[in-house]
């Protein structure tokens, strides 16, 4: 068995999205309404520990045997709304993302190919059963995609430094009708100055993904992990929606000199970030 100190914890960055009890049907929606009064609601980093401990075993357990039956809870004025982890679904789709993230020899000695063969033919059998099931959670490793950010403004970022046991928190949280709304003003800039590229379509797939959600839901950014692994300094003068607005703003006002200025900026950021991961 591998020690817990050779699981290299990834730096994730999460997006989230709430739902009010109402559009969960019966009888999860009880079974929400009764968590949500829970004092000792476990955190994300409680998930993450969950989950790198299933690598631990020999062969490791890459997908949960069982759904999990916790969630985020947010109270928005008075309304409760919960966004469920859905550890197992995610799990299966993460791991289709690990050939991307990691060289084929460091893969197959976190996860045997038999391992990921088996639970890949177990997502498909699943998916038989839940056609339309989807994750209320999107995660990135060392970095934020910038579509995420073209979802808030930063007018919604909180940032808290933290103190003793308290971790540094930051994130944005906005109402999904204005999420939404922003995802279509920005991919109207966007296809009237750029063809195509990545960022078009990284907008394109959240956007619909945001579709699938109730429209009085919340949509929240948050920094996870990276707060850990980047400077107070640093996150506290990170700015990068208001860099992204500003590039938006730009080309939809013809001013490319000011659209590469601000992208730039986020490129530099981003870039030091997944430096880190080298160094690391």
């Amino acid at each position: 068995m591998p020690k817990v100190s050779s699981v290299i914890v990834p730096y994730a960055s999460y997006l989230r999205v709430y739902e009010p009890l109402a559009a969960f049907p019966e009888p999860e929606r009880t079974h929400w309404a009764r968590y949500a009064r829970r004092t000792d609601r476990p955190s994300y980093q409680d998930e993450l520990r969950r989950s790198l401990a299933d690598l631990l075993p020999t062969p490791p357990v890459p997908v949960p045997v069982h759904e999990s039956s916790d969630a985020f809870v947010l109270d928005a004025d008075g309304v409760v709304c919960v966004c469920p982890w859905r550890t197992r679904l995610r799990g299966w789709q993460a791991l289709g993302d690990l050939a991307e993230e990691l060289p084929a020899p460091v893969l197959d000695a976190v996860l045997p190919p038999l391992v990921r063969r088996q639970a890949s033919q177990d997502y498909e059998r699943w998916l038989v059963r839940n056609p339309d099931a989807r994750p209320w959670i999107r995660t990135s490793t060392w970095h934020v995609p910038l579509n995420w950010f073209v979802l808030v403004s930063d007018e919604e970022r909180t940032y808290e430094k933290g103190s003793g046991e308290a971790s540094p928190v930051l994130r944005y949280r906005t109402p999904m009708v204005q999420a939404r709304r922003r995802v279509a003003r920005g991919l109207r800039a966007l296809r009237d100055t750029i063809d195509e590229g990545p960022l078009i379509d990284g907008l394109i797939d959240v956007g619909r993904w945001l579709e699938e959600f109730h429209p009085r839901s919340f949509v929240e950014l948050d920094y996870g992990g990276l707060v850990h692994v980047l400077p107070a300094d640093e996150l506290d003068g990170d700015h990068s929606a208001a860099d992204v607005a500003e590039g938006i703003e730009a080309l939809r006002s013809g001013d490319g000199l000011a659209a590469g200025e601000a992208y730039g900026r986020l490129v530099e950021r981003w870039r030091a970030v997944r430096d880190r991961r080298s160094a690391n």
